[in-house]
């Protein structure tokens, strides 16, 4: 089966075949189709699935629809999810399978300011795609009405119990239209998700899918423990290995990976980068000169790293771990295609480490170490830095030393 098989709209295959996208994932092929029909759906679905693409591409195609009809600029869909990571990883999922509608989409979450999500949100939006506290705060604000919500997807409903985010799930409900379509995918099917499903799904159709295998199964891992200083020089070792033919390196961020590049090419080793600020042409043409081999090492994020399909991929090095576990398991599900043996290698830092019990935790797996590498971590327990100590003030009398300093200036910086 193909995308164009499903009826979807010319702007969307566009998109899709841009992405590299042609055939869709069994969760795709099936949860699609029943969206497009307007039915509510529970998914049993876990990571490395594509279940992302099964809800936000039939999304796209009914808004756009609704649209044609009313023409109007309101909130017709909201997308829930747990992490900020999550959030933002949809959010560019929208953007990037939408980018030849005209539907726009804003990404809703705490832990920063809120004055450009507010912005955004004044400009009008067609799709929210939020974490809950920070959604029902700007809603409690008065500057999100859910009123005109026809689309609802509840994503990760298993990792929402577990994060205690049950009771901001159900105060969203009460603001939710009766008349809607809901999407509801988990990972697990407990007792609590399977009553919290009922309250929200109206006659659903049931997905079921899981991946055809795991990756603990499939791919050789192992891991490095090194200090954040010394990766590249660990990454210029590991490529001295001259079975290391087509590497493909990840990075958490842009700049990061530009880094990597500017080292590697300083070092002799054919490097290129693919990330969100390169242009769909600069990323085809990399991509197509590393499956030519006349570059040795591409260097991703995991967003532009979406789309890459090589069957001989032998290897994959995480320079950086992920900071959501599931985006571990895409980046190494990269190599190992096709039955083909795989190597997935990973660089860890202290102050890493978190991101690797996460990890491991979620492929119920213990990732063999590597030692005797020439750069082992010396900085075993390297944490952010705590504050400093406040040094008792020197009152030198009526007048003198700090005595008349202004109460509001800060003494100590924060670093």
């Amino acid at each position: 089966m193909t995308f164009k098989e499903l009826n979807l709209s010319s702007e969307i295959l566009r998109a899709l075949d841009e992405t590299g996208y042609t055939s869709p994932t069994p969760i795709q092929a099936q949860a699609i189709p029943v969206v497009l029909e307007n039915k509510d759906v529970l998914g049993c679905a876990q990571t490395g699935t594509g279940k992302t693409a099964a809800f936000v591409i039939p999304m796209l195609e009914q808004i756009k629809k609704s649209k044609s009809r009313d023409n109007k600029r309101k909130v017709r869909g909201l997308i829930v999810t747990p992490t900020r990571e999550l959030a933002i990883q949809i959010g560019e999922n929208f953007r990037e399978y939408g980018k030849y509608t005209n539907m726009n989409c804003t990404v809703i979450f705490g832990g920063v300011k809120q004055g450009k999500q507010t912005a955004s949100l004044k400009n009008g939006v067609d799709v929210i795609v939020a974490t809950p506290g920070r959604l029902l705060d700007l809603m409690q604000q008065g500057y999100i009405s859910l009123r005109e919500i026809e689309h609802f997807v509840l994503d990760e409903a298993d990792r929402m119990l577990d994060m205690g985010f049950i009771h901001d799930v159900k105060k969203l409900l009460k603001h939710l239209p009766q008349k809607r379509q809901s999407l509801f995918f988990s990972a697990t099917m407990s007792p609590e998700i399977i009553k919290l499903s009922n309250q929200i799904l109206d006659r659903p159709v049931e997905i079921a899918v899981t991946p055809k295998s795991s990756t603990a199964e499939i791919i050789n891992q192992s891991i490095y423990f090194v200090d954040k200083g010394n990766k590249s020089k660990l990454l210029l070792h590991l490529l001295e290995n001259p079975e290391l033919t087509s590497v493909l390196v990840f990075t958490r961020t842009k700049h990061g990976a530009d880094k990597v590049v500017r080292i590697l090419n300083k070092n002799k080793v054919n490097a290129a980068a693919i990330h969100g600020n390169k242009s769909q042409n600069a990323r085809q043409k990399a991509l197509g000169q590393f499956k030519d081999g006349k570059i040795r090492v591409l260097v991703a994020t995991d967003i532009a790293a979406r789309g890459i399909d090589i069957d001989e991929l032998a290897y994959v090095i995480n320079y950086e771990l992920p900071n959501v576990a599931e985006s571990y398991v895409h980046r190494i599900g990269r190599t190992g295609r096709a039955g083909a043996e795989g190597t997935a290698i990973a660089f860890c830092d202290a102050t890493e480490k978190p991101y690797l019990k996460d990890i491991e935790k979620l492929i119920k797996q213990k990732i063999k170490v590597i030692d005797g590498h020439p750069f082992p971590l010396v900085d075993v327990d390297a944490k952010i830095p705590p504050k400093q100590p406040r040094q008792p003030r020197r009152n030198k009398g009526k007048g003198g030393g700090n005595s008349n300093r202004p109460k509001g200036n800060k003494r100590y910086s924060r670093g």
